[in-house]
């Protein structure tokens, strides 16, 4: 059983590897994003999540821990899992630990120019929510949706004034994850020191790490 968290900036290919990683190693993939958007229609919570984000607000700890922790009992997650996007906070990481203990904490280090770059390259589609990159994870046809035919947009968040707002918030909230996870023992860092890096090429260093510390 391998339960991993992905740790980084954003535009470090949390998402991008995660989703890669999943199916070889046959467990599922868990955003806060999905799990909140989920979590919309739960009879229990999903009203309280609605409001929050309705209103804009951001949803609670202990709501996001909640839907977490429902979503974790889930067949599909009892061999493990892939964290992505939490914890972002050192007391999300200590609530983590009320639920599940995690063996390993993937902590993606890539240099800022080059977060830059590719987060102002990203282009997602409203439809389907494919994310695509101008720079090495082209649509066939320019600008327009693999799957669904839908034109692709850039988020005002991938812009790159708000990359750097988005940068500060992630040094100053998440970024002491790090030496967090790296006092357990569980941190293994895999960097990138190149903007059109493949992403298979990183994802097949994460899966040797994991197989290097007998995870898989």
């Amino acid at each position: 059983m391998v339960k991993v968290i992905m740790l980084g900036p954003p535009g470090a290919g949390k998402g991008t590897y995660a989703t890669r990683m999943a199916p070889k190693l046959g467990i599922p993939t868990i955003s806060t994003g999905d799990l909140l958007r989920a979590a919309r229609d739960d009879p229990e919570i999903g009203g309280i999540i609605r409001k929050y984000q309705d209103s804009g607000e951001l949803v609670p700890d202990e709501i996001v821990i909640n839907a977490l922790k429902k979503r974790l009992e889930k067949d599909d997650a009892k061999n493990g899992f892939i964290l992505d996007g939490f914890p972002r906070t050192i007391e999300q990481a200590k609530a983590l630990e009320g639920i599940t203990n995690i063996n390993v904490v993937i902590n993606l280090d890539v240099p800022e120019e080059i977060i830059i770059k590719r987060l102002s390259s990203r282009r997602i589609c409203p439809k389907c929510g494919t994310i695509y990159n101008l720079l090495y994870l082209k649509p066939k046809v320019d600008e327009i949706c693999d799957k669904c035919g839908t034109k692709l947009i850039q988020r005002d968040d991938d812009k790159p004034e708000a990359i750097k707002e988005r940068l500060k918030i992630y040094h100053e909230k998440t970024e002491p994850l790090i030496d967090f996870y790296k006092e357990k023992g569980i941190l293994m860092t895999v960097t990138t020191d190149r903007i059109d890096v493949p992403p298979e090429e990183q994802v097949d260093k994460i899966m040797s790490i994991l197989k290097e510390k007998k995870l898989i």
